[in-house]
């Protein structure tokens, strides 16, 4: 008898024991779950915006979602957004992150739309975190490039051409100026972007296609000296102009 109410007091405390880790798992930890869960608001895009596009309150909607794994720097109120200007596309369904926004019209459409037909834009790939002065260029910094085993000499080089560079945008993977970005890992620049000659953008094409390209800094400040060095290189691509200059200011004097 001791034993048959043994086994029922062991049948009954299995049984238990099944309810009790059913109830566990299937309704408190789920309720536990969803009650400690943190709920955001995020600004989300509605339609495509394109890069210079001035966002509208039609592009955008605040939405609800979990907090889990969201980046610091998400934007969660549509006035933040509302008026500003996108610094690269977005599309349909992205959350707005405050590097992807500028109060001012995005400083790529300024500079490439004050290009004359005399100088040329073009971008460089920077192959190692080393060659682009470790991410420190900036707009408005003159350089010069460096270029190694230059046209297969196994000589290291600052091709005469290239002495004097002018930097216009330091650009990340995501196509937004490092300016403007955030301080993240994924916002160092990978482009450089240089105003030249056409001739200088036939070199940097050719440097960008068989080798490595690095990047001294020479000059950051002053507008007005930045344009001296920018002034010596113009006069060492093109040295027929000073000559010519030399000789009329020799016909002058006689």
């Amino acid at each position: 008898m001791k034993i048959l109410n043994y086994l029922k007091n062991r049948t009954v405390l299995g049984i238990s024991c099944i309810v009790l880790a059913f109830i566990i798992c299937f309704v408190v930890s789920p309720l536990i779950s969803n009650t400690s869960e943190k709920t955001i608001t995020v600004v989300r895009v509605l339609s495509d915006i394109k890069s210079g596009d001035e966002i509208t309150k039609d592009m955008v909607s605040e939405v609800k979602m979990s907090g889990t794994n969201q980046p610091d720097n998400i934007i969660s109120d549509d006035r933040d957004v509302i008026g500003k200007y996108a610094v690269m596309d977005m599309t349909k369904g992205d959350n707005v992150l405050k590097s992807k926004v500028s109060d001012t019209a995005y400083v790529e459409n300024t500079y490439l739309s004050g290009l004359n037909g005399t100088n040329r834009a073009i971008s460089v790939t920077l192959k190692s975190f080393a060659t682009g002065l470790s991410g420190k260029l900036k707009s408005g910094d003159i350089v010069s490039i460096i270029a190694p085993d230059y046209h297969k000499t196994g000589m290291t080089v600052v091709p005469p051409e290239l002495q004097f560079v002018e930097v216009i945008a330091a650009t990340n993977k995501s196509g937004a100026d490092v300016e403007n970005a955030t301080g993240e890992e994924s916002d160092l620049p990978s482009t450089v972007t240089l105003l030249v000659s056409e001739k200088q953008a036939l070199i940097l094409a050719e440097l960008e296609k068989s080798g490595t390209i690095h990047m001294s800094l020479v000059y950051r400040g002053d507008r007005k000296k930045a344009e001296e060095f920018l002034k010596a290189q113009e006069d060492l691509n093109n040295p027929q102009d000073t000559d010519e200059s030399e000789a009329d200011k020799n016909g002058e004097t006689e």
